[in-house]
């Protein structure tokens, strides 16, 4: 998914910045209501500039009532490790990377919502406080052993992250990553339900 060119979003309302492509009729369902918006942002990812967050930002608060930045701060530089860096650097690259993500997340949510009614941000570690959170994670992490399907997508996502990573994929590695893939709070992770947007 990318934004319009600067130029052309002179020329476009916020909730024409992104056109959404519901996958389902329950997506369309939740599209439709317009309630709540979450949208994760990954640190170290160059998808997430200063911009194209704002720009979310905007999108978000002309298609819903209200919406959530919730940025990764979990298992970071395991993950970096996991991609092959030796672990100081990678306890040092997700440092550096966590500052810009929070900063470029605080940055969007007090440009497009200024009062904070609407518009919020959070780490990931934040929703272990919330019991709601818990339950679902405690749900989803029972499901990689009774659910095949939600199992077999989980190790596609890792095994699709650590592809031209590494060279030799190592169980541990594998574990971390599919730590990380059940941390993001997502209320299910099968393709049936899952959702998403791209450009106009």
């Amino acid at each position: 998914m990318t934004t319009a060119t600067v130029s052309e979003i002179q020329h476009v309302t916020p909730a024409d910045l992104f056109e959404v492509r519901p996958f389902t009729p329950h997506c369309e369902v939740i599209r439709a209501a317009g309630d709540h918006a979450v949208i994760g942002v990954s640190p170290g990812n160059s998808y997430f500039s200063a911009r194209r967050v704002l720009d979310l930002a905007r999108w978000a608060l002309a298609r819903f009532d209200r919406a959530d930045f919730v940025y990764t701060d979990l298992y970071v530089a395991e993950m970096y490790e996991a991609s092959g860096y030796p672990a100081d650097d990678a306890r040092r690259k997700a440092v550096k990377n966590l500052r810009g993500v929070r900063a470029k997340v605080q940055t969007a949510v007090q440009a497009a919502d200024p009062g904070g009614t609407r518009l919020h941000a959070h780490a990931m570690s934040d929703l272990r406080a919330v019991p709601a959170y818990r339950d679902l994670h405690t749900h989803l992490t029972a499901r990689l052993t009774t659910d095949d399907e939600f199992r077999t997508t989980c190790e596609q996502l890792v095994g699709t992250f650590l592809a031209g990573k590494v060279t030799e994929v190592t169980e541990a590695q594998r574990q971390v990553c599919m730590a990380y893939v059940c941390a993001e709070p997502r209320s299910s992770w099968t393709p049936r339900r899952s959702w998403a947007s791209r450009p106009p």
